[in-house]
Order: structure tokens, then sequence, then C-alpha cells
């Protein structure tokens, strides 16, 4: 029970919530030990909410994810843990949650309740309304960046928010993408907003936020305002990261099966590992 309830909170997604400390790195506020932490306990709010809404979504789709060939071995839908054990987990997260964010202040616990009610929304039927899932799905993240910015008393870049929505939707549109390709016609079954889209419609889709993603943040490097706040011009040189590991993605939808989880590609390929780790070590260098 303890490894499919630890399982059910999906630990390896907590990825995902490393938005927060962008605000970090991009508001030169890693020298302050006191905001650091404040961070770090952000990034733990956002990593137990996350865990509450990840049970919340298994316990609304028991039944379509058994029709899935890899969501059927998730411990609710395989039977591994019950129903109850799941809501009182639920419960403890979101506790959890709010009571570390309001050691931060009354806006992450704000923004934490936000990115709940959002996610409370999409499980209870807005992941039904096509595109509007997506967008839904965006938010999250984009609320992750604004806990890591104006929930610490950063400032938020606007560029920062706009290079952030565009990725965050090229993901979400790839990852409608992956499970099309890997349901086939089944997809409907499974989740009933990928009978109103088409492949073509989806490849237009990340098409759009993928290349305005880049061009964006090819912009923001050689923006006047990011030269004077980062006291640099070096940072177009982080942009071949940027576009390698873009492609390399877009490979391993279409070649690889990829596409479908995030968090899991990003640690089982190494050419994404590498892009990752390049960008920010020369963002950290050129910040520095």
């Amino acid at each position: 029970m303890i490894a499919a309830a630890f399982k059910l909170l999906r630990p390896h997604q907590w990825v995902k919530n490393g938005f927060v400390f962008f605000g970090l790195l991009f508001g030169h506020a890693w020298h302050n030990a006191a905001t650091v932490q404040a961070a770090l306990i952000a990034f733990l709010a956002f990593c137990l909410m996350s865990s509450a809404v990840y049970a919340l979504n298994d316990l609304r789709d028991i039944e379509q994810d058994r029709l899935h060939p890899a969501k059927r071995q998730r411990p609710l839908a395989s039977g591994a843990l019950s129903p109850s054990v799941a809501i009182l987990l639920m419960s403890a997260c979101s506790i959890g949650s709010l009571l570390l964010a309001w050691q931060v202040g009354d806006t992450l616990v704000h923004l934490l309740c936000i990115y709940g009610l959002i996610n409370f929304g999409y499980s209870y039927g807005l992941k039904r309304v096509v595109v509007l899932d997506v967008f839904l799905i965006s938010a999250g993240f984009m609320l992750r960046l604004l806990a890591g910015t104006t929930g610490l008393d950063i400032p938020p870049s606007n560029w920062l928010l706009m290079c952030g929505l565009l990725l965050t939707l090229f993901l979400g549109f790839s990852k409608r993408r992956a499970e099309m390709m890997l349901m086939d016609e089944a997809g409907g079954a499974h989740r009933k907003v990928l009978d109103l889209y088409s492949p073509a419609l989806l490849d237009q889709f990340i098409t759009i936020t993928g290349a305005c993603a880049v061009v964006a943040y090819s912009l923001y490097t050689v923006d006047e305002d990011t030269v004077r706040i980062h006291g640099t011009a070096d940072l177009i040189y982080t942009l071949p990261f940027v576009l390698y590991g873009l492609f390399r993605y877009l490979y391993m939808l279409h070649r690889r099966g990829g596409g479908g989880d995030p968090s899991h590609d990003l640690f089982r390929d190494p050419h994404l590992i590498v892009a990752m780790a390049g960008w920010l070590a020369v963002t950290v260098f050129l910040l520095r």
C-alpha cells in the first residue's frame, strides 16, 4: 500500500514545479538566503498540491484509465489502492501545501488556491472542452512562475511569462498528439476530447506554439531591457540549446513514441538532459 500511495502522488512529476525557481534565476535573487528559502518552501507546497491534483484526477478517471495501455497500471485503476485511501492522501497533501504556503505569504496561498480550483474544474468537465483543456494545463505552469516571482516579491518579467505560456502550450498540445497516436482510433474512449482534435489540427497547434516560443525567447535575449537588467548581451548563445531541445522533443514525439509525459521524457533521453543542462549552465554563467 505504501508503494502504491507513493506512486499515486507521482513524485517524478515534481520536476514540473521547478518553474518556481525561474524567478530566482532571472530575478537575480539567488544571493538572498531568505528568498531562496521561501522559493524552496513554495516548491514543496506546489509538490504537495500537484500530488493532490494527481490523486483527484485518478479518482475521476478510474474507468477511463483502465482503457489506456499504460495508465491502467496506476494504483487506483489497477486496484492496488482504494479510493478512500486516495481521498485521505489528497486531503492531507492539500492541507499540508496550504500550511507551507502560509509561511511564505498570502500571495502564495492565493496562487495555490487558484491552482487547485483550476484543476478541480479541469477534472470535473473542463478537460473535455477542446483547446481550453490545454490552456488550463498551461495555466498551472503560469501559476508556478507567478509563485516564484510575485509570490516571493520578485517582479515578474513579461518576457518570462510569455515564453512560459508558449512553451507550456507547446508541451500540452504535444501531449494530446502523443495520446492520439498511442490510442489510435480508441482515443476518445480514454479521453473524450481527443475525438474533437485531429492529427493535422494538433500538428498546426504544435508548430505555431513551438515557433512562437523560439521567436519570443530569441527576442527576449536581445531585448534592450534584458541586456540592461542582466548586464550581458550574450544570452543569445543559450538559443542553440533551446532549439536543439525543442527539435529533439519533436523527434521523440513523432519517431520514438514520446511526448505523453514531458517529465519522463526529460530524464530518459540523454539528448534532452544535455540540452537542458547546457542551457542552465550557460545561463547561470552569464547571469552570475
